[in-house]
């Protein structure tokens, strides 16, 4: 077995690392002297030493560069975040801003909506939506406590909504012109034919027994006529569209898809005069109407006219 020679390298190790903490101690002595010649010094040395490690200086200068980078891309991160929360919010303001618009709009239609001067109103915000298949009403917020009577119309800022057709104490049922039961005589301008407007469940109900279909056009504005007296005469009720089944239909004045107010018209009926001669002239107005009293042989020789009537006619 052969024998190992002397280990030197351990003590040159050692003596090496001796020389270099003994080099380090000095250049940290020297780096704190306070002195102009060791200043100048040191800028000689740094400028001699220094540019010659660039090479081994790029790569904490790309390090340090990355850092930085990722840093600044962290708080652009956290700025993009904060944008989207606040392109929320004012997503969610923005809603809130357009459905107060459409409710004042539709309150400002409401009051801009001309009627009868006669016809007084009462305004109520629909509370559900009950239309089916079968069945075309929606609820409304005002009953018997508010005054409503079964058979009023209704109208949006638009135009005729339905008529009122059952009433409680704080709420009562709108029937919508486009129910099955919906039976209503209207007008169509500016010819003057009278026709009955007819719901089918449809957008666009149906206009039947037109009295004369060729003097109708598309796009005639049609309004109620107030026979039978179930609605008032003159209340826009639409337009006259062709289907797409061919017939003649209505495109409705009033928005079916945003009802969320609705007027309620007060109809007072209006006094049917069936005799003449039951009408009777105040004094005041009989002077000024009649004028001053006839005499009395105007009265004897219509007298003698009627005497000799009745004796030709026996």
């Amino acid at each position: 077995m052969a024998r190992k020679g002397p280990d030197f390298a351990t003590p040159i190790r050692r003596v090496l690392i001796a020389l270099l903490a003994i080099a380090l101690a000095g250049l940290f002595l020297f780096w704190r002297i306070d002195s102009p010649r060791a200043e100048k010094m040191r800028t000689a040395v740094i400028d001699r030493v220094v540019p010659s490690f660039e090479w081994a200086m790029a790569p904490v200068t790309q390090i340090s560069e990355m850092i930085a980078g990722f840093q600044s891309y962290a708080r652009l991160y956290e700025q993009n975040q904060e944008l989207r929360r606040e392109l929320r919010k004012a997503a969610e303001w923005k809603e809130a801003a357009v459905r107060l618009q459409e409710e004042n709009s539709k309150l400002s239609a409401l009051n801009d909506v001309r009627i009868d001067p006669a016809l007084t109103s009462v305004t109520g915000v629909v509370m559900v939506d009950s239309g089916t298949a079968f069945r075309q009403s929606v609820l409304l917020n005002v009953g018997a406590r508010d005054g409503i009577v079964d058979g009023w119309a209704t109208m949006d800022g638009l135009g005729l909504v339905g008529r009122i057709s059952g009433v409680g104490q704080r709420t009562s049922r709108v029937v919508l012109l486009t129910d099955p039961s919906s039976r209503v005589p209207v007008t169509i301008q500016p010819s003057g034919i009278r026709a009955l407007l007819t719901g089918d469940n449809s957008a666009y109900p149906l206009l039947e027994f037109i009295e004369t279909p060729d003097n109708v056009r598309a796009g005639d504005r049609v309004v109620t006529s107030g026979d039978g007296g179930v609605f008032p005469s003159g209340l826009l009720v639409g337009h006259v569209a062709e289907g797409a089944d061919g017939r003649t239909r209505l495109r409705l004045a009033a928005d079916y898809g945003r009802l969320e107010f609705l007027r309620v018209l007060r109809a007072h009926p209006e006094e049917q005069l069936t005799d003449a001669g039951a009408l009777i002239v105040p004094e005041a107005e009989e002077h000024d109407l009649i004028g001053p009293p006839l005499p009395e042989e105007f009265f004897e020789a219509d007298r003698g006219a009627e005497a000799l009537l009745s004796g030709s006619s026996q």
